[in-house]
């Protein structure tokens, strides 16, 4: 008895009210569990899971709340315990959310001063499990890629119409323009240009000084 008096009296931090953001999830369950090892260990599974559920608010979460608020009444949930309930808030908003983040990242990814390839890669990696995919995938894709390279496969006489083709074309165009700039810059030093006298100063043609036959 006396031990858990002096348990009743400890200090524990409560959760922040919970609103369905990614990064809060993991902190809420941490902060929620704590609490109820503390200070709720006598309470019922109902009781715990009822005050869990009054920090859950707002939006999308609260609409969350009270469906399942609703089937816990009607005897329709599987959710029975505390630790079932963050379970069920790590699965229900854990992939929910992370699904939008990538969907976020999707819409705002751009090539910039990257190669065509670099930005093709992650790209890639940040449409894998975005739920994107046929148009609304090819046109996140061609959004981002740098001006110049878009609108040459647009006008292409036959423009790609799958994502691969897509990403394989303008990879390679993107190395070929880079490869073209390249080879401009060597070219642009080497070229002669007329009337310009390239031999050096003091000679003449025949290697003399003065223009002088030696």
């Amino acid at each position: 008895m006396l031990l858990q008096q002096q348990e009743s009296r400890v200090e524990v931090t409560r959760p922040q009210v919970f609103s369905r953001k990614i990064e809060e999830v993991s902190a809420f369950v941490n902060v929620a569990r704590l609490y109820i090892r503390i200070k709720m260990t006598e309470e019922v599974a109902a009781t715990q899971m009822a005050w869990v559920l009054s920090y859950v608010q707002g939006g999308i979460a609260e609409a969350w709340k009270n469906n399942l608020l609703d089937e816990l009444a009607k005897g329709e949930s599987e959710v029975e315990s505390a630790e079932q309930l963050f379970t069920k808030i790590r699965n229900d908003f854990g992939e929910t959310l992370e699904e939008e983040k990538k969907i976020e990242q999707l819409r705002t990814i751009e090539q910039g001063e990257r190669t065509c390839n670099e930005y093709m890669q992650e790209f890639k990696k940040v449409a894998r499990g975005s739920g994107y995919e046929g148009r609304p995938l090819i046109e996140e894709f061609k959004r981002g890629l740098n001006g110049s390279i878009r609108r040459k496969l647009a006008e292409a006489e036959e423009p790609p119409t799958t994502i691969g083709e897509w990403q394989k074309r303008a990879v390679r165009l993107d190395r070929n323009q880079k490869q073209s700039r390249i080879e401009e810059r060597t070219l642009g030093r080497n070229v002669v240009h007329p009337g310009r006298n390239t031999q050096p100063r003091g000679e003449g043609l025949y290697g003399g000084r003065g223009g002088q036959i030696t």
